[in-house]
Order: C-alpha cells, then sequence, then structure tokens
C-alpha cells in the first residue's frame, strides 16, 4: 500500500516593507572604532513582526562595557537595548503583553529580547534565557535583520518579542529605560518577594545608578524602609529624592551599621547589590540579616572572583539570587509602575545628556564619564537630515 503523500510545508508569510527615508543604524565595528552610519531602506517583515520607529533610545552600561572590550559582542552590531517608539508597520496577529492587538500607530516599549515561548526554559517561565533568544543590541547584523538595536532610527522586532504599549502621557525620558533598567529593577523585587514580603521589609540597595535608585522608589512606594549606599554624593542626595529613608557611603564602614540603626530596624531583610562592584557584592552578603534575600543584579561583566563563607549563609537562612534582564510581566509591571508613580519621583531627571544619533561616540563617552544617570541618543535628526 503506497504511503500518503505528505502536505507540503506552508512557506512563511513574508512581506516586503519600503522605508522612507531610509532607515539609519548606527553600527559599532569594535573597541576603538568608530561607529559607521548603514542606510537601510527597507525590511522583510515576517509572521509575529513588528516595525518600529524608535523615539528615543537610551545608554545602558553595558552598551559601555561593551565599547570599552569588558565583555565580549559579535561584531558589526547595532548597540542600544533602552528605547520607546511607535510601530509604523505590524504582521497579523502580533499581541502585545496584556493581550491586545499591536496596530499601526501605537506608542511602545518593548523587551531586550525575543524569545521562542516553546523551549524548557521558555516554559519553566524563563523567556529571558530562551535556548534560542535573540537580544537586540547585543546579535551581529545579518541580511534581512540589520535593525537590531536602539542607536538607530527603527527597530525590526522578531517574534517572541515582549511589546507593551505605553500611551502618550509619559515622557520619552522616563520610559526608555523601562526596557532594561526599570524592568530589571522590578524583577528584583518580584524575586525578592518569593522570599520576603517587601513590604514590610527594610531594604539595602548598593549603587544608586538607574537600577538603583528605581529599586528605591518602587521599594519605598511599597511601604518598605529603603537605605541606599554609593560613594558619590551626589548620587546619595538623589538617592534621598527617590524615597530613601537612609543614605550611606560605603566606603566608611560604619556607614550601612548607622543608616540601619537609623531606620529603628533590627537588620536588612532584602539586599539589592546593582553596582557590580566586587567589594558592593561582598558587601551585600556580609549586611543581609537572618532568613533574609540578597538579589545580586549589577554583575553583568567579568570580574575577580570573590571568597564566601557558607557557613554564615547556612546559619543565617540567607537566599543569595541572580537577577538578570527580566519577564515580560516584569516589563508590563514596570511600565505600570511608572505610569502610576513616575510623577512623585524625578524619573525625567535621570536623562541629564542628549545627543543626535549621529553623535553615537560622544554619548557612549559621556556615559562612560558617569556624570548623567543615562544619556539620551535622539534619532529624530537622522530622519530630519536625511
Amino acid at each position: 500500500m503506497a504511503s500518503p503523500a505528505l502536505a507540503p510545508t506552508p512557506a512563511p508569510v513574508t512581506r516586503d516593507v519600503r522605508i522612507e527615508p531610509p532607515a539609519v543604524a548606527m553600527v559599532w565595528t569594535g573597541v576603538g572604532r568608530s561607529h559607521e552610519t548603514v542606510a537601510v531602506p527597507g525590511v522583510v517583515l515576517g509572521e509575529g513582526e513588528t516595525l518600529v520607529q524608535i523615539e528615543l533610545a537610551t545608554v545602558c552600561g553595558s552598551d559601555v562595557h561593551t565599547v570599552r572590550g569588558d565583555r565580549a559582542a559579535p561584531v558589526p552590531l547595532v548597540l542600544g537595548h533602552e528605547y520607546v517608539g511607535r510601530v509604523t508597520d505590524v504582521a497579523d496577529g502580533v499581541r502585545a503583553v496584556d493581550g491586545a492587538r499591536v496596530n499601526i500607530g501605537d506608542r511602545v516599549v518593548w523587551s531586550i529580547m525575543a524569545s521562542c515561548r516553546e523551549c524548557d526554559r521558555c516554559l519553566r517561565g524563563l523567556p529571558h534565557k530562551c535556548r534560542s533568544i535573540q537580544k537586540y543590541g547585543h546579535e551581529r547584523i545579518q541580511p534581512r535583520w540589520e535593525l537590531t538595536g536602539g542607536f538607530s532610527t527603527h527597530a525590526h522586532l522578531r517574534a517572541g518579542t515582549a511589546i507593551v504599549r505605553v500611551g502618550e502621557s509619559l515622557p520619552a525620558e522616563v520610559l526608555a529605560p523601562a526596557a532594561c533598567g526599570s524592568a530589571t529593577a522590578w524583577s528584583a523585587l518580584a524575586r525578592a518577594d518569593e522570599i520576603v514580603d517587601v513590604d514590610d521589609a527594610t531594604v539595602l540597595v548598593l549603587g544608586a545608578g538607574l537600577i538603583g535608585l528605581t529599586v528605591c522608589a518602587m521599594a519605598r512606594d511599597r511601604g518598605a524602609k529603603v537605605v541606599v549606599a554609593d560613594p558619590d554624593p551626589a548620587r546619595r542626595a538623589l538617592a534621598a529624592r527617590f524615597g530613601a529613608a537612609q543614605v550611606a557611603d560605603p566606603t566608611d564602614p560604619r556607614a550601612l551599621g548607622a543608616a540601619l540603626a537609623a531606620t529603628g530596624s533590627a537588620e536588612y531583610q532584602v539586599v539589592v547589590e546593582a553596582s557590580g562592584a566586587p567589594r558592593a557584592v561582598a558587601a551585600a552578603v556580609d549586611a543581609v540579616g537572618v532568613g533574609g534575600v540578597v538579589l545580586l543584579v549589577g554583575s553583568v561583566f567579568p570580574t575577580e572572583p570573590l571568597a564566601l563563607d557558607p557557613e554564615r549563609l547556612v546559619r543565617g537562612l540567607v537566599t543569595v539570587r541572580g537577577v538578570h534582564n527580566y519577564t515580560p510581566r516584569d516589563l508590563d509591571g514596570a511600565i505600570g509602575y511608572l505610569r502610576d508613580h513616575a510623577a512623585a519621583h524625578p524619573f525625567d531627571e535621570l536623562v541629564s545628556a542628549r545627543y543626535p544619533l549621529a553623535q553615537i561616540d560622544r554619548a557612549l563617552a559621556a556615559a562612560e564619564a558617569g556624570a548623567a544617570v543615562r544619556v539620551a541618543v535622539d534619532p529624530r535628526d537622522a530622519r530630519r537630515r536625511r
């Protein structure tokens, strides 16, 4: 008996989308080299994909680490993974995190990654560690996918990207960092909540960068007592404006204890390490109280190994958790938080320098200098001048 003929596999649904004027992407080709300008006249939009015109991008610390050579990256690539933009084209059936259809004209923030949603990690609730993950601002550009990062006029979003519609009310300076820093801050507190109720906790935050300041505001708005430690006096002053009950200089060995005493609490139940400095990581483990949780967020670049006292962790019932990126729910939660609470804190002041897209190398140098919590890259000038 003859075997039945197999039905042919349907060809992927694709559509050519012309971009007029052509998109502009700033391409990084290696340490010590200036960015190169690449024009992209169009994309091939596949099933589940979206084309977004970028309104504003911000420079994350990991972008600085990459161009400085602190971490390996495939080249050529388009850096940038903090952004907000507007949908200019979209395949049928693309849905936002809340389940609503994504439409042309929607103002959106999208996740740092596209996940397959089918592998064992995705099915375990770890889409940010997908076996076939594609990360914006981290992937080598390739034919038919050149608009891979935020330092461009447009982004080509792959299927499996978490998209959140953000409305028109919040400034771009508040929204762009949500795609990395703000969502990671939300994720850190969500992971802490699985061990300790953050609402009633005394929280220590080490590092007053964007993640640390956002953790401070989020925890404070939930009722926690928050202490923020940073060696920079200007950052400590800023932390007070984000709701810190106490601030401390971590270079003073007595400062963390004195700040804790000033809160009236007996111990820190939650410690968030947001700087990545090895001394701060060691201080985080030393500072946490019995039954507490340490969230390591800042260690996203190679450093020397640290000595660890396992007895301290065992007898103290201490949980140490690594937090890297976030889930779609975390991104949605962070946007919801900003929508409801951003006006109560100076989030709009965190982006204190802005450069046109053509000056991306100057923007990265300014970010490395560290005076601004976030440096913005504005792509609109590139489209006006073409």
